[in-house]
């Protein structure tokens, strides 16, 4: 597996010296997931921190009646963990699911500690990516109120061009939190609009 495509990630937010580099590659995992597995589990502890090579994932959340709320999708290039409970290390509320065969370069909770100690810059760029993903957790909730479920499909499509294409529209639905039925009734408003 390349590990190029997290080296060029790391290198728009920090520089790394040949020395950082070789500490950084040390420490990493790679693993290969075939569609449908589990990278992680609700009620399990996440144990990795996820970049994406090549694939797509979903986080989700199981309710009590068994139904299904996705939160994030994930393709290349991209993070994809349980940001809480990596962060301290209790049960996930979040299951994330490979929806294609998946190539992940992973970080464990402990080999992440030893890179701050021994790489500093790793944990400003680490932090960074905590902070992006709070502001687009933050920015989510805030279309979620404020946005009609046809403005909020146009949002996702624009934002999202790549993965309306690679998951089925049903999970596009439940990332919207609208029935599959009314985002085709939304659709076809928006090709009569044209």
């Amino acid at each position: 597996m390349s590990y190029q495509p997290l080296l060029d990630y790391i290198k728009k937010h920090v520089d790394l010296t040949p020395e950082e580099k070789a500490i950084l590659l040390s420490k990493i995992i790679d693993r290969r997931y075939l569609k449908n597995q589990y990278i992680v589990q609700q009620g399990d502890i996440c144990k990795t921190i996820n970049f994406i090579i090549a694939g797509c994932t979903k986080m989700f959340y199981v309710d009590e009646e068994g139904q299904e709320h996705i939160i994030m999708f994930s393709v290349e290039d991209w993070w994809s963990s349980d940001l809480g409970s990596f962060i301290t290390q209790t049960p996930a509320d979040f299951n994330i699911q490979c929806l294609e065969n998946t190539q992940l370069i992973q970080f464990s909770y402990d080999h992440l500690e030893v890179l701050y100690k021994e790489v500093p810059k790793l944990e400003r760029l680490f932090r960074k990516i905590t902070e992006r993903a709070f502001v687009a957790s933050q920015k989510r909730v805030v279309r979620n109120f404020s946005l009609s479920a046809k403005e909020q499909y146009v949002t996702f499509r624009n934002t999202y061009p790549k993965i309306e294409q690679r998951v089925p529209q049903y999970m596009i639905a439940s990332y919207l939190g609208i029935t599959k039925e009314f985002l085709s009734k939304i659709k076809s408003q928006l090709i009569q609009d044209q």
